[in-house]
């Protein structure tokens, strides 16, 4: 990955606020290939932890971004690893998360679990000041439909990872909950799967629905009164829920090269035609730099649900 896109944001985070992205695998390297990834399919499927980056290096791209921010008015809630894949598979993160302290900005890492089983994962994990965990479903089937695991996962012990680190973390936990019509949204499986999240003890559970485009056409947003049992039956287990089944809005903060960030942002985070309107007018842009993306083969136009969205061409 280039350097320029190693870094991103702020984005506006239903969860976050206001987020600033760490990217630190390269596209698009991860243990899952979940059916409603807004992404794409994974390519390179892989649990082995690597060395992608130097942690000094990932300092200084976030260091001079975040000044740039700071010094044209933005503000940043969280540092946030938010990457292509999965960021666990990163050796390098808990020496990342030490050298980011120095800023000064609470850390957030947003994980899919997978790799929690592991004491090293949970280590680096205990540095953060938030993490967010994905539990889309605790059904061995419905897990390898869904979300796609690498065929050396195992759901059993993804589960104890989980439970032993909710019960050592001493931060933000989140988890999130991805619902996918006619997948992981029976009555039995929701209540599996709060029944599960209950034994984390988050402060807050998300529910999320494909809002953007998917990997594939079949991860569709189940009816709202599925939504609403959902939502129904985590509170019924005593669980903070929260829906997030809405757009997050359109302020992307702009602070530089508009075709570099915008490659940036739509490598991790797709983009509304509205959202990116708004961006080009805070550049002081046109929409004739986007046609020009596309001419390029840069990025991609995707039609969901009626609205465009762009996206980075993998």
């Amino acid at each position: 990955m280039e350097s320029k896109n190693l870094v991103f944001g702020p984005v506006p985070s239903r969860r976050l606020g206001r987020s600033f992205g760490i990217n630190n695998i390269p596209p698009k390297i991860c243990t899952y290939s979940c059916i409603y990834c807004q992404i794409g399919r994974t390519f390179n499927m892989s649990s082995e932890r690597s060395i992608f980056y130097q942690p000094e290096y990932i300092l200084e791209s976030v260091k001079s971004k975040v000044k740039d921010t700071i010094n044209k008015g933005g503000s940043i809630d969280y540092l946030t690893f938010v990457p292509d894949g999965e960021p666990t598979l990163d050796k390098n993160l808990g020496m990342e998360i030490d050298l980011l302290k120095s800023m000064d900005i609470r850390i957030a890492i947003i994980t899919n679990s997978s790799l929690l089983w592991l004491d090293e994962v949970r280590d680096a994990l205990y540095k953060a000041d938030l993490v967010s965990v994905k539990v889309d479903s605790i059904d061995p089937a419905i897990w390898k439909k869904i979300n796609r695991p690498c065929k050396s996962l195992d759901i059993e012990e993804i589960k104890s990872g989980l439970i032993k680190f909710s019960k050592n973390f001493k931060g933000i936990l989140f988890t999130e909950t991805m619902l996918v019509r006619g997948y992981n949204d029976k009555p039995l499986n929701l209540i599996n799967t709060a029944s599960f999240i209950k034994r984390l003890n988050p402060q807050k559970s998300f529910i999320s629905v494909p809002i953007r485009p998917p990997a594939e056409k079949s991860a569709d947003i189940p009816k709202e009164d599925t939504i609403n049992l959902a939502y129904q039956i985590f509170n019924e287990n005593n669980l903070e829920t929260e829906l997030l089944i809405g757009y997050e809005g359109n302020d992307f903060f702009y602070s530089g090269n508009v075709e570099e960030e915008l490659l940036s942002i739509v490598s991790v985070h797709p983009m509304r035609e509205d959202a990116l309107d708004s961006y080009l007018r805070k550049a002081g842009r046109g929409f004739d730099i986007v046609k020009n993306m596309l001419e390029k083969d840069k990025i991609r136009e995707i039609n969901y649900k009626g609205k465009k969205y762009y996206l980075r061409k993998l």
